[in-house]
């Protein structure tokens, strides 16, 4: 089992940047592939990145957010980093990290969750 706690959100200006964290217990941490989603007002929740348990620094990105951001993870450490730059008005969201054994870009893959961390990003 695994619980996750995300950090990093805010208030940035558009054109900024932030850093998500998103910390994991356990010691098969190694094991997951770890993703972040976001929900953004009135839509539903969407993927934004993902990376398969083999990798630190490779990963697989939204259209949306390709070239912008970056998902990276260091194990010892037990933690997945999210590197938000450029950031736009409409990046603005609750942001989830998950993990699953297996990497995907569904939500309904992912059986570990954690609260969501609040992204506001001001015009």
């Amino acid at each position: 089992q695994v619980q996750l706690a995300e950090s990093g959100g805010g208030l940035v200006q558009a054109g900024g940047s932030l850093r998500l964290s998103c910390a994991a217990s356990g010691r098969t941490f190694s094991s997951y592939a770890i993703a972040w989603f976001r929900q953004c007002p009135g839509k539903e929740r969407e993927f934004v990145a993902a990376m398969n348990r083999w990798s630190t620094s490779n990963g697989d990105y939204a259209n949306s957010v390709k070239g912008r951001f970056t998902i990276s993870r260091d194990n010892a450490k037990n933690t997945v980093y999210l590197q938000m730059n450029s950031l736009k008005p409409e990046d603005t969201g609750v942001y989830y990290c998950a993990a699953d054994p297996r990497a995907s870009d569904r939500d309904l893959e992912y059986k570990y969750w954690g609260q969501g961390t609040q992204v506001t990003v001001s015009s």
